[in-house]
């Protein structure tokens, strides 16, 4: 803007024709013509605003619209195309530039609870209690039972149903000469059974199928031609030929008459064609809600009440007024309402709803649960930690919205195909026309305006618009059934690309935390003589490593002794009297400080142990090594399996950790891993990634630390375990519920299924319009006399769409 000028303010093109580029001054886009908006301002009746909004890493952001002062939203609502990338509206409808039923996303946000009396259903209000009447408990109401797809679904049919009434008759009508036995001819004359065509016809265009011509006039208003072009210029061309040759037959050539001067109609190809549009509409609409019934089933784990423990007596609140740090008591077989912690009792819960784990999960005191979760057969209190959109199933559903609002690289392809498509649909069709009317056999008009109406019909490019969205909606919600979050459809297509992933050691490989590993007795006393001495001194002991020794010699059913003078000698280890006996347990220093010595062969047995990764400590019996304990960050039982299938698949397992050298190379000898390196701090990783990177290698990084963040950021696909740091979840764009590395495994077979299914979708849709068109054309028909009648192509076209998303649902199978 030039400093001299006014600014009024920053202006939009409503089409986004250059993205979101704003303008400082009133008037009209520079590449479609359409007026500019005020930023802020509503568009066309405030069905959707604008947005800036900053992408995030490799995917853009989705624009979320605040609801206008006094407005009511019904919601956020997406075109299942993504004709205008990740844009959101607020209100239900159609798409304005390709006309597709626009698509609720659906939200984790619980609303407001009402409760009324089983009996007495007049008796509403916004707390539980009892009915003033009958003095039953009051329940929560249901909400309202049907979903927006479903009312579109209704709707449709409704229509649908209407336009099969009347085009059933029209269609025998025009048809009787193969039906001789009607005799209609002899009721009354073709004129009149014409009118009466034109009468059942018509509500099918007008009424049944008018959104598919306001779809077709905005395509061409907006100068986005799509399927609904071709088929309000074939359907509409094809009724209004008909109606001229109702009022008007002299007009035509002599060629379109019989021997009794009617001109031949086409009300019945209009009515049928339209009516098979609608089939395939309705079986759309439906298909639609089952590709995000993977939400909807996560989305029926919340449960709509919570039980509150106050002053030490139960209550129970709606789930939106749960608050951080309310202690909650579930009882036997309930879904866990929030995050939270544990704080008395005991409970079995059922996470494979969240993690795709199928063995229900132990917990006590002080253990995380799930909000969604179902607990077993025993009641526990816990102290809710996340409520609302900060649980886990919250931000699992807006991941998956996510990742079902965004567009997949190979979409790409799709987008160019189908934006030249229609143009050279109608070249086809014009071509069509003219070929037929120079070179067709008598009556040549009528052959080159039935062919030219059935190339418009057939080529409907809805097909190969689906291909890829409607694979990326189910398949983005299959995943995070089985416990794999994606953020974006960039990270299912490049996980097929994957050839090399990157793991971090400590918590991703590993438990993360000490484990008793061995024990050894070097004298008089037993191998279990030493551990249950090493665990009586360490009882005491609050030290990380003195925990694991305690617990592995309870798992072992060790019993313990009684420890006097407890003394923690820091750096070093621990001492006490144990039956009068003066016993020590701790690292090489605390033996030197006792003047304690070993013999040589058994400091090489020390050493053999340390070159495997273990902590090794000593035990002292008055002041003489009697034996040595080890505990060591054990492999999870998991990790061996799936580093297996990874690389069966391909893909090569390195390993980055900033433990010492020994550690690590005995953790990768015993899996077998085609790398490793030691001894890295988050710098060395993130420069790794990139070495790799430089090599042509597609590279996955799974970590779950704040230290992993900068490699989880670079890398061409970061990988967070759900265990670990929000940081590690934010930087990355897969997110693995349950922290293993089985999770990668199946992120990278679903993400290949996936990317399977849409290459089907595509191959579908690019070989039904390469065949279907020059069919259509009549290409067979001079050597095989085969022609494709309009309505053929309409139930083709019909089917097209149909076949892709039924191919796109069977992802939803385990």
């Amino acid at each position: 803007m030039e400093s001299d000028k006014k600014s009024h303010g920053a202006y939009y093109c409503p089409m986004h024709c250059e993205g979101d580029k704003t303008y400082d001054e009133p008037g009209d886009c520079p590449v479609c013509n359409m007026h500019l908006v005020p930023v802020g301002e509503e568009k066309e009746g405030g069905h959707h605003k604008h947005s800036h909004t900053k992408g995030s890493h490799h995917h853009e952001s989705g624009h979320h619209h605040n609801v206008e002062r006094g407005k009511k939203s019904h919601g956020t609502y997406y075109c299942p195309m993504h004709c205008e990338g990740d844009k959101t509206y607020e209100q239900p409808g159609d798409c304005p530039v390709c006309g597709m039923h626009l698509v609720k996303e659906e939200s984790a946000s619980v609303a407001k609870t009402v409760y009324t009396c089983p009996m007495h259903p007049e008796i509403v209000q916004d707390h539980p209690g009892s009915c003033p009447k009958c003095g039953m408990d009051l329940v929560p109401q249901k909400g309202e039972e049907t979903s927006e797809e479903e009312k579109a679904y209704k709707k449709m049919a409704k229509k649908f149903r209407v336009a099969v009434i009347l085009s059933i008759p029209v269609f025998i009508i025009a048809m009787s000469d193969f039906f001789p036995f009607l005799k209609l001819e002899e009721i009354a004359s073709k004129k009149v059974w014409g009118w009466l065509e034109f009468v059942l016809a018509t509500p099918v265009v007008f009424y049944s199928s008018r959104e598919f011509f306001k779809r077709g006039w905005n395509s061409l208003r907006r100068w986005s031609p799509n399927m609904w072009t071709l088929i309000s210029i074939g359907v509409g061309a094809a009724y209004l030929f008909s109606v001229f040759a109702l009022l008007t037959p002299g007009i035509f050539p002599a060629q379109f008459k019989d021997a009794n001067g009617n001109v031949h109609l086409y009300f019945e190809a209009a009515a049928v064609i339209l009516t098979l549009v609608l089939l395939g509409q309705v079986l759309e609409l439906r298909a639609h809600s089952k590709t995000n019934s993977a939400i909807k089933a996560l989305l029926n784990l919340v449960p709509p009440v919570a039980r509150i423990i106050r002053n030490g007596q139960e209550e129970e609140i709606p789930l939106e007024e749960v608050q951080e740090g309310n202690i909650l008591r579930v009882r036997p077989g309930e879904k866990i309402p929030v995050d939270g912690i544990v704080t008395d009792g005991n409970a079995v819960v059922d996470e494979s709803m969240i993690t795709g784990e199928p063995i229900p999960v132990d917990k006590s005191q002080n253990d995380k649960v799930t909000g969604g979760t179902i607990n077993g057969n025993t009641s526990f209190e816990m102290k809710a930690e996340k409520v609302g959109e900060d649980t886990l199933l919250a931000q699992i559903i807006e991941m998956v919205n996510q990742a079902s609002r965004s567009r997949a690289p190979i979409q790409k392809l799709a987008d160019v195909v189908a934006k030249y498509f229609v143009q050279i649909v109608i070249g086809i069709a014009l071509l069509t026309f003219i070929i037929w009317a120079a070179w067709g056999p008598e009556p040549a008009y009528v052959y080159a305006f039935v062919n030219a109406v059935a190339v418009l019909i057939i080529a409907c490019p809805c097909a190969l618009g689906l291909a890829t969205p409607m694979s990326i909606m189910v398949g983005s919600g299959r995943m995070a059934q089985a416990g794999v979050l994606v953020k974006d459809a960039r990270a299912i297509e490049e996980m097929n690309k994957v050839s090399t992933l990157i793991i971090d050691k400590t918590g991703t490989i590993t438990e993360g935390k000490p484990a008793l590993k061995s024990y050894k007795s070097f004298g008089s006393l037993s191998d279990d003589d030493i551990l249950r001495l090493a665990a009586s001194v360490d009882a005491h002991s609050e030290h990380p490593v003195a925990e694991a020794i305690v617990k592995g010699a309870k798992e072992k059913g060790i019993q313990l002794q009684k420890t006097e003078n407890f003394e923690a000698v820091t750096g070093k280890g621990v001492k006490g009297k144990i039956d009068g006996k003066s016993v020590g347990l701790g690292n090489n220093r605390l033996t030197d400080d006792l003047g304690a010595t070993l013999m040589k062969e058994k400091q090489e047995m020390v050493k053999d142990w340390q070159l495997t990764g273990q902590t090794v400590m000593y035990l002292l019996v008055e002041n003489k090594i009697e034996g040595i304990v080890s505990v060591a960050d054990t492999i999870k039982k998991t990790s061996a399996k799936a580093i297996r299938e990874l690389q069966k698949m391909g893909v090569k397992v390195h390993m980055l950790t900033g433990d010492n050298k020994f550690t690590a190379r005995a953790v990768a000898e015993e899996l077998k891993l085609d790398g490793y390196q030691a001894d890295c701090l988050p710098d060395d990783k993130f420069k790794k990634v990139k070495t790799l990177q430089a090599q042509g290698e597609i590279v996955a990084m799974a970590g779950d630390g704040i230290n992993d963040a900068p490699a989880l950021e670079q890398a061409n696909i970061g990988i967070a375990m759900g265990t670990g740091t929000d940081i590690a979840m934010q930087s990355a764009e897969i997110t693995l519920v349950k922290g293993d590395l089985n999770g990668i495994v199946r992120a990278r077979e679903l993400s290949h299924k996936v990317m399977k299914n849409i290459r089907q979708n595509l191959f579908f849709a690019f070989v039904y319009n390469s065949l279907g068109v020059p069919v259509a054309a009549g290409i067979l028909f001079p050597f095989f006399g085969v022609l494709l009648s309009p309505m053929i192509a309409a139930a083709a076209m019909s089917f097209s769409s149909v076949s892709v998303i039924s191919n796109a649902l069977r992802l939803r199978k385990k």
